[in-house]
């Protein structure tokens, strides 16, 4: 049975947006988004991951249809978000998967209760925050108070997706350009003083969750360099790389990136 539903849930005093659709009982898989980008991000797998399981979809605060509550943000409160929306729509347990700042979210919900995450897909992602990756959120904090949101979003999407993809898919830009300009400045601040504050690293490998590292080989914000080596300190983990991808891989390079993760979520043969 299918579950095409859109709720408002309340979760730490915040009223987030979430969608859930695909199977109404089974696995539970949660969805988190980049910062920049909103449910629509996962468009591309829906599809296939509606047949396996049921899919959880949701706007970080300050992204899309959720609101922005008074910042700043950390990542204790986003992981605390998350395992909300999990709890309103009935998931005790969830496999999690996330593209960059909702990879990072993925990874504090398995470090804080892995007894509620069944497996981690983290693409796009790193697990620190070394001087020059705070250096560009300082930098990006301070073009938005002199352009707004606007004034972002020539970098992100340059980041995000490779030249070929963009000349070939201006539908595809215009709609996450749209996307992107819901974000509020304070809801882009606020997650961006929260990625100042990376510092997981020294606890992956504690980590008790399966995990697959998805890395892009053109992502320049988190390199395969950085990914793998995550992977190297993360017990047990998969690491996958997806030629010819920016930074948001499952939407540059949607049917690769579908295929990394088909065995890792039990969704293929092996």
């Amino acid at each position: 049975m299918r579950i095409p539903t859109k709720e408002n849930l309340t979760m730490n005093d915040v009223v987030l947006n979430s969608i859930a659709s695909g199977l109404e009982d089974g696995p539970g898989l949660l969805l988190s988004n980049g910062i920049g980008t909103t449910t629509r991000a996962w468009e591309p797998q829906l599809q296939l991951l509606e047949q396996f399981f049921k899919v959880v979809r949701y706007d970080t605060r300050g992204h899309g249809d959720s609101p922005t509550p008074e910042g700043p943000y950390s990542f204790d409160m986003l992981v605390a978000d998350a395992f909300g929306v999990m709890d309103r729509h009935g998931l005790e347990t969830a496999s999690v998967m996330g593209c960059s700042l909702g990879s990072m979210t993925a990874m504090g919900m398995g470090l804080a209760h892995p007894e509620r995450v069944t497996r981690i897909v983290c693409t796009a992602a790193r697990a620190d925050g070394p001087p020059p990756f705070v250096q560009s959120w300082d930098d990006r904090i301070a073009v938005i108070a002199e352009k707004g949101i606007a004034g972002l979003w020539g970098g992100a999407v340059g980041n995000w997706l490779t030249p070929e993809f963009r000349e070939a898919n201006p539908d595809v830009i215009a709609m996450m350009q749209s996307e992107f300009m819901k974000t509020t400045p304070e809801g882009y601040g606020g997650c961006a003083i929260a990625l100042k504050g990376l510092d997981y690293l020294k606890d992956l490998p504690n980590m008790k969750v399966p995990m697959l590292f998805v890395a892009g080989s053109d992502d320049k914000g988190a390199t395969p360099e950085t990914m793998q080596a995550m992977a190297a300190a993360c017990p047990g983990s998969a690491y996958a790389l997806v030629e010819n991808a920016g930074h948001i891989i499952n939407r540059n390079q949607a049917e690769a990136f579908n295929l990394a993760i088909c065995e890792f979520l039990g969704m293929c043969g092996t």
